[in-house]
């Protein structure tokens, strides 16, 4: 098939699409336009320089005296060649090591998509936010909750693709269970590049899978391997084994990315009073010790590699045992995550978390608060952005497009206020006068179109036209604006030459049976 033949396939499909859109009656989707926030005030500090000290003393403590299990011998060696003393798979870390490590990553680095136009900035006081990862499940009003697969999965993709919050594709937005884990990260990062053109990610489970990962981003980048190694084009997320434990294929993940100048993420899941010790300022020091630990490896793999300190520090219903989100807790140790990764000179990454288990009033204000304490904190690489239920365990259509609206409405908040001779509105006033109203006068006319945030779910309509509308609820709105942005959706275009050489690599390593798996 030509160039020609695709693109003229596609305008078809596009066509459509926005016919099915038209014939519903619904007016296409309006949205904000595409672009990358930026923290325009001061990030709030909840720590005084002192109380911030200490926690990194403690944690440095951690690291000397407890030490921290790394399960891969040849990571073992590196650390061992850079002073680390190694009793077995106890790792007891030196600090003048550690201060040398992290003085050489980078502070601010580019992520590059194969859309030039959704490539983004990582650091400072850039944020980047991304769609739900890695839930076993997903929900619909109108299909209930179901296992993980193929057919859903594409569908978040797709909405990943069309809504211009979405910076970057932090994961399978939903576990696609129906392709064999042999071949599933092949299938799924194939239906991940041609659905989108935004930065993407790859799990970090065991290098096979990492490097296939590697090797399709140079590919759809078009670039060559020297090129790619210093543009970092795919992220991995590295889990530390709470508490003070990283495993063989998590290591695997950190040695291929950063000798390939990646982008490691390096995420402890330190919950309060079950992973972590029962007080927020202990299961800080664990958070501390065990993200810098992981972020030292990454340097001594390669110093420079680009890396982002991650914090995903939370409570436990000490009721049920459950992971709470969303919470005071949450709230506060988001903040101080963020502090610490700048005493660091490091990315920050947290998340828009929610321990809901339907789309209500909770997921509504836990999402709130989460995205609160990332905009204070200055998150750099926010995950999970929209879409997550249930504490991660479900991928909501609903959900998605209530977060959407909160994630466009937290970019509006950023955005400078105009502060113009025209914007101060002298002449306005000066032809209203008083007692009169705005509605009709130049000023007003001239901007009335684009003078305030328009929401995507939001219903700002009065009683009486709502209650004539069917008094429709957010859930059932966000259940047909999701199932029109499917209908609106276009896939972005990609080079037939580029594709040929995508499917030609997917196609040869899964005849070669891709991953080798225990079933």
């Amino acid at each position: 098939m030509t160039e020609t033949t695709v693109s003229s396939s596609r305008s078809a499909r596009s066509g459509r699409r926005r016919g099915r859109a038209a014939m519903s009656g619904s007016p296409p989707i309006q949205q904000s336009a595409y672009r990358q926030p930026r923290l325009p005030f001061a990030p709030v500090e909840l720590l005084s320089a002192d109380e911030l000290e200490s926690i990194h003393e403690t944690s440095i403590r951690v690291l000397e005296d407890i030490g921290m299990e790394f399960m891969l011998p040849e990571a073992r060696n590196l650390l061992k060649t850079a002073g680390a003393d190694v009793r077995g798979d106890r790792v007891h870390f030196d600090r003048s090591m550690i201060e040398q490590a992290i003085s050489t990553a980078p502070s601010e680095f580019t992520i590059h998509a194969r859309n030039p136009q959704h490539t983004i900035r990582m650091g400072g006081p850039w944020m980047a936010f991304g769609n739900v990862s890695s839930p076993p499940n997903c929900s619909d009003m109108d299909n209930g909750r179901r296992s993980g697969n193929r057919a859903d999965y594409q569908n978040f993709l797709r909405l990943s693709q069309y809504f211009n919050c979405i910076h970057f594709l932090g994961g399978y937005p939903v576990e696609p269970i129906d392709i064999h884990p042999s071949i599933r990260h092949l299938e799924a990062l194939r239906d991940m590049v041609t659905l989108s053109d935004k930065p993407f990610h790859a799990y970090s489970l065991g290098p096979e899978r990492i490097r296939d990962g590697i090797e399709i981003a140079r590919i759809v980048r078009g670039v060559n391997e020297a090129t790619l190694n210093d543009e970092p084009s795919l992220i991995t997320i590295v889990n530390t084994n709470s508490p003070l434990k990283l495993d063989v294929p998590m290591l695997q993940g950190i040695m291929e990315m950063s000798s390939r100048g990646q982008v490691v993420c390096v995420t402890p899941f330190t919950l309060a009073g079950a992973m972590a010790p029962v007080t927020m300022a202990g299961a800080l020091v664990e958070q501390n010790a065990e993200a810098l630990a992981g972020i030292v490896m990454t340097q001594l793999v390669r110093p420079g590699a680009p890396v982002i300190y991650g914090s995903f520090t939370s409570n436990v219903d000490m009721k049920s045992g459950a992971p709470a989100f969303g919470t005071p807790e949450y709230m506060k140790s988001t903040i101080i995550g963020g502090q610490l990764a700048r005493r660091y000179g490091i990315p920050f990454r947290t998340s828009n978390t929610c321990a809901a288990n339907t789309v209500d009033a909770q997921a509504a204000y836990e999402s709130v608060f989460s995205l609160w304490g990332v905009t204070l904190g200055n998150g750099n690489f926010i995950k999970h952005g929209a879409g997550w239920m249930e504490g991660g365990l479900v991928a909501s259509f609903e959900k998605f497009i209530l977060d959407c609206d909160l994630l466009q409405m937290v970019m509006e908040f950023l955005e400078p206020l105009e502060m113009t001779e025209d914007a101060l509105g002298l002449d306005a006033i000066r032809e209203v006068g008083p007692g009169g109203h705005f509605f009709g006068c130049q000023h007003t006319l001239a901007r009335y179109d684009k003078a305030f945030y328009a929401p995507i779910l939001s219903d700002w309509r009065n009683y009486e036209q709502w209650d004539a509308a069917g008094r429709p609820d957010a859930a059932s709105k966000a259940n047909q604006i999701w199932k029109q942005a499917l209908a609106e959706y276009t896939e972005p275009p990609m080079d037939a030459a580029i594709r040929e050489e995508l499917d030609a690599f997917v196609d040869r390593r899964i005849s070669e049976g891709g991953q080798a798996t225990d079933f």
